[in-house]
């Protein structure tokens, strides 16, 4: 595993359900193209998990 994960919202969250909208606000996406980086453990890769057809992450 690496130590850092570079997660970019690449969807909308327009009809997305109140928990994934949630899950994108705790990783610290806020608009379309927004890229963060994040801690590899497993809390992450669990909600990365939930909203993985919202975004793409790449290890670094």
């Amino acid at each position: 595993m690496a130590n850092k994960l570079e997660i970019t919202l690449t969807k909308s969250l327009i009809g997305t359900k109140p928990g994934q909208r949630k899950i994108i606000e705790a990783l610290g996406l806020r608009k379309v193209n927004s890229t963060v980086e994040q801690a590899d453990n497993a809390a992450i890769r669990g909600m990365i998990t939930k909203v993985a057809h919202l975004v793409t992450v790449n290890e670094k």
